[in-house]
């Protein structure tokens, strides 16, 4: 994985936690955004932990830029914000980020978003969820400055989906894994994650953090009211 944060102590940090595990290994670092893409380029990772806020190229116009390449379909992006309100993480997610998490994560917490984003689910750190969706859907649809933006909804794709597509797909919008998805509809994991691979393919989606969206923005999941 490739680690990018304009601080030194803080990649010095996740290296030695990532390395510690025998199925995750750092192959580089990158100060800013610029260099995240180049060393994005010429290493293809399985995954970025991306810092948001780096001199020259930030983080969010590096994801876009990541996540517009062809060449680096397979690469998943974790940005990472310092603040639950973070004007950047709604830009992030239209620009194609896989996952959100704060910078006071727990180390395992860490580590286990890492394998999931991996494992092409995406992961909304709990406490910036409601307020990012919300948010997100509550703002103004013209189009960022990023390269690669989730696809405006169009309630239409839901024609073709399945009643039980329908019923899964509004379970990712929760939150909810492959495994909690299959426990929660009595169904073996396999046939839970085949769901979902169909769920991207019929609604065009690049990763499970734009199902989320989509769930949101079409209907099989409201989102939550102020109060709540």
């Amino acid at each position: 994985m490739l680690l990018v944060d304009d601080q030194t102590l803080v990649r010095a940090g996740f290296r030695a936690l990532l390395n510690s595990e025998p199925d995750i290994e750092v192959v580089a670092e990158a100060v800013d955004g610029a260099e995240a893409v180049r060393l994005a380029g010429m290493l293809v990772p399985d995954v970025v932990l991306m810092d948001v806020r780096m001199p020259h190229v930030d983080g969010l116009e590096a994801t876009g830029r990541i996540t517009a390449d062809p060449r680096l379909a397979s690469v998943k992006v974790i940005v990472l914000t310092t603040f639950e309100l973070d004007e950047y993480v709604f830009g992030a997610l239209r620009a194609g980020a896989a996952g959100f998490l704060l910078k006071d994560v727990e180390p395992e917490a860490l580590v286990d978003a890492v394998r999931l984003v991996h494992d092409g689910q995406a992961l909304l750190a709990p406490r910036v969820t409601k307020r990012l969706i919300e948010a997100y859907i509550a703002a103004d649809p013209a189009p960022v400055a990023a390269p690669a933006a989730v696809p405006a909804p169009d309630d239409r794709r839901l024609d073709d989906l399945t009643p039980r597509e329908r019923e899964i797909l509004a379970l990712v919008g929760r939150g909810l894994s492959n495994h909690e998805i299959a426990e929660h509809l009595v169904l073996s994991p396999l046939t839970a994650k085949t769901h979902v691979s169909r769920l991207f393919l019929k609604l065009g989606a690049r990763d499970r953090a734009q199902l989320v969206v989509t769930a949101y923005e079409t209907g099989p999941v409201t989102a939550p009211s102020a109060g709540s």
